[in-house]
């Protein structure tokens, strides 16, 4: 990972600054020391000083006053939390409607005001930056777009891969990783080495609605451990599970879940480990997410405390670089041979060019400056979203507080169905997914998720807005029935 010392100068300043205004050590109206002292403090330029206050004033977490000084700015007020889900008595086949095809399976009519992506979009990426990368991938490998590609991917591409996970708290094996189309492709692979149809597959609750889907096309059966929404998956829960239920694997996000948002404690990560290792069980982890997280303690991965091979690594890009690519890539620990052989079964490999253009992108110096920038561009736009649900919203809803990502996760007062405040949100050209996607038999019923990806607009601001309108109108009107 990076440290602080190899970041230019200003962002040696700024980035402490920040990590204690989003933990709260500064507080909102909290003057920060001048720049004449900071400068003296960090033995720097005044203008360099200048320069770390304009990156925390574009991330939206200090603001000026003239002829006073820099202060840290409003944040929205504090709402309360979702609460903890009980888990299913036992595990379910899966058979998800039409329900969540319509809303995050298709491409939306044109008019649509969308809340269903949490990937960011173009005015987030760098997509001149990836396709410089691929331009170049092309101009100086261009001889590998008249071969077949290594299923497991280009070796260099794999080594640069290896190098980036040191990042995520891992030493991997070069050899060892598989390159893939994306990480629900990753995923799939795993869990195609590890089970059989019928097998029972424990996984968080609310969880990823693609990996319903994915356990559905498996035969599968779906066994919901609760969640806390600040600290995942409970590990107590996981270990009566494992006690009464036959689980066959363990599927989850650590870092920043879909669609909580929470994130592991790394005690929790390491117990979660060690008692996966006592039972056998393997356990696929998702980290696409980790790149999102504000602290770089939250990115270290399961996989970083296994030392039995009982942890699958599942990773991509598409949160942060290009969806388009669709690259993804895993490390499936004692399970790789296995995973390898279905790889080139099933699909053989991806473009060379392709991954040898990721490899350029993750290993330029610029790329975590870039991931800087990404998460404040982001945090920025969550407490706009956050703020406009404090304010217009109905008493009593509560509300995700997510260290990074683009999803927030709503559960909504009695009296304001999730499906039925979608249904009124759809006839004004404004889509909301509800809970009972992210769930097995209709879950949720409350529950709401938020994405703040996509093609973002202006109006997008207003529409969350008139969805509060419109969760107060139903409040009213099943307060009169």
């Amino acid at each position: 990972m990076d440290s602080v010392a190899s970041l230019p100068l200003y962002l040696q300043i700024a980035e402490p600054l920040a990590q204690c205004i989003r933990q709260g050590t500064l507080a909102r109206g909290d003057k920060l020391p001048s720049v004449r002292a900071l400068a003296r403090q960090h033995g720097v330029a005044q203008t360099t000083v200048v320069q770390a206050f304009h990156w925390l004033e574009d991330a939206r977490l200090i603001t000026a006053r003239p002829r006073s000084g820099f202060y840290v700015a409003a944040r929205p007020a504090q709402l309360p939390e979702p609460s903890t889900v009980q888990p299913l008595r036992r595990p379910r086949a899966l058979s998800k409607d039409w329900l969540g095809q319509r809303v995050l399976g298709r491409k939306q009519p044109e008019g649509m005001l969308s809340f269903s992506s949490g990937t960011p979009g173009p005015d987030l990426l760098h997509t001149d930056r990836v396709r410089r990368a691929v331009t170049r991938a092309v101009q100086q490998h261009r001889h590998l777009l008249s071969t077949y590609p290594d299923a497991s991917g280009h070796e260099d591409a794999r080594r640069a891969l290896a190098r980036y996970a040191v990042g995520l708290g891992c030493s991997l094996d070069p050899e060892r990783i598989v390159i893939t189309g994306g990480c629900m492709d990753s995923v799939a692979l795993c869990l195609r080495a590890v089970t059989q149809p019928g097998d029972v597959v424990a996984l968080e609750s609310p969880t990823h609605f693609s990996f319903l889907e994915v356990l559905q096309a498996l035969q599968l059966k779906a066994l919901e451990i609760p969640t806390h929404p600040r600290h995942g998956l409970s590990v107590d829960a996981l270990q009566l599970a494992l006690d009464t239920q036959p689980v066959k694997a363990l599927l989850l996000v650590p870092t920043l879940s879909n669609p909580l948002g929470c994130c592991m404690p790394q005690a929790e990560r390491k117990r979660l480990v060690q008692l996966a290792a006592q039972h056998g069980l393997p356990v696929i982890e998702d980290a696409i997410y980790a790149d999102l997280a504000e602290g770089d303690a939250m990115r270290r991965t399961l996989k970083s405390y296994d030392s039995s091979g009982q942890v699958m690594l599942c990773h991509s890009f598409s949160k942060t670089l290009a969806p388009g690519l669709r690259l993804g890539w895993l490390e499936a620990g004692r399970w790789t041979a296995q995973v390898r052989h279905i790889k080139e079964m099933q699909a053989g490999g991806q473009s060379a060019v392709l991954e040898l253009a990721l490899a350029d992108l993750i290993t330029q110096t610029g790329h975590h400056a870039a991931m800087r920038q990404l998460r404040a561009a982001i945090a920025v736009r969550v407490d706009q979203a956050r703020q406009v649900i404090a304010g217009h919203f109905p008493a009593g809803t509560r509300v995700s507080d997510p260290p990074g990502g683009l999803l927030l996760w709503l559960e909504l007062p009695q009296g304001v169905g999730a499906v039925q405040l979608h249904e009124a949100c759809l006839a004004e050209q404004i889509l909301i997914p509800p809970g009972r996607l992210f769930g097995a038999a209709g879950r949720f019923p409350q529950g709401v998720r938020i994405g703040l990806g996509g093609d973002w607009t202006a109006q997008h601001l207003d529409a969350l807005r008139r969805v509060g309108e419109m969760a107060q109108q139903l409040l009213r009107r099943a307060a009169t029935v």
